[in-house]
C-alpha cells in the first residue's frame, strides 16, 4: 500500500460533483483534473446557473436520476451569462431541499467583494481558480482529501 492510498477510505462511496462552469476551456481542465485524481468522483458539468438550476428541480432534460445523480456538492463559477452565481446561491439557499447541499464558488475572481458576496449568498466556501493546470490537480487533490476523507457529508435521501 503506498502512502497516497492509505489517505483513501476503504469502501468509499464516490461524491456526485455538480461543476456548473460556462468557460468550455475550464469546464474540461477541471473534468481532466477530477478523472486524473487518486479519489474518482462522479462529476457533471453544466454551461451556466440556469441549467444548474433545471438540474436540481430535476427540469427537462435532468429528470433521469441515474444519469443525473443529487450532487454531494456544488462548483459554482459566479461570472456566468442567464444566471449567474450568486443568483443562483440565493436561489439555493433559499429553499431547504437545496440548502444542503454545500456550495463552493470557484471562481477567476479576486475581489474582495466578490469573496463577500458570496458568503453573503451562502457559499460555503471560496476558491480562486488557479492559473495553471498542475495547480488545479493540486485544488484536486486538497478538494477531494478534504470532502472524501476528513468531511462527513448528510446522509439521506437525496445524497445517495
Amino acid at each position: 500500500m503506498t502512502e497516497d492510498t492509505k489517505l483513501i477510505p476503504k469502501g468509499s462511496v464516490p461524491l456526485n460533483v455538480l461543476i456548473v462552469e460556462d468557460n468550455v476551456a475550464d469546464a474540461k481542465i477541471a473534468l481532466r483534473a477530477f478523472k486524473n485524481a487518486k479519489i474518482k468522483n462522479n462529476v457533471i458539468v453544466v454551461n451556466d446557473g440556469l441549467e444548474c438550476l433545471k438540474y436540481l428541480k430535476r427540469e427537462e432534460p435532468y429528470q433521469d436520476k441515474t444519469q443525473y445523480p443529487w450532487p454531494n456538492l456544488i462548483l459554482l463559477d459566479i461570472s456566468m451569462p442567464k444566471v449567474d452565481g450568486f443568483a443562483v446561491l440565493k436561489e439555493l439557499k433559499k429553499d431547504l431541499v437545496f440548502d444542503i447541499v454545500p456550495v463552493i464558488v470557484l471562481s477567476g475572481s479576486k475581489h474582495r467583494e466578490d469573496v463577500r458576496k458570496s458568503y453573503e449568498n451562502g457559499a460555503n466556501s471560496f476558491i480562486q481558480k488557479p492559473v495553471s493546470y498542475e495547480a488545479f490537480v493540486d485544488l484536486v487533490e486538497g478538494f477531494n482529501y478534504y470532502w472524501n476523507v476528513l468531511n462527513r457529508l448528510p446522509e439521506g435521501e437525496n445524497w445517495q
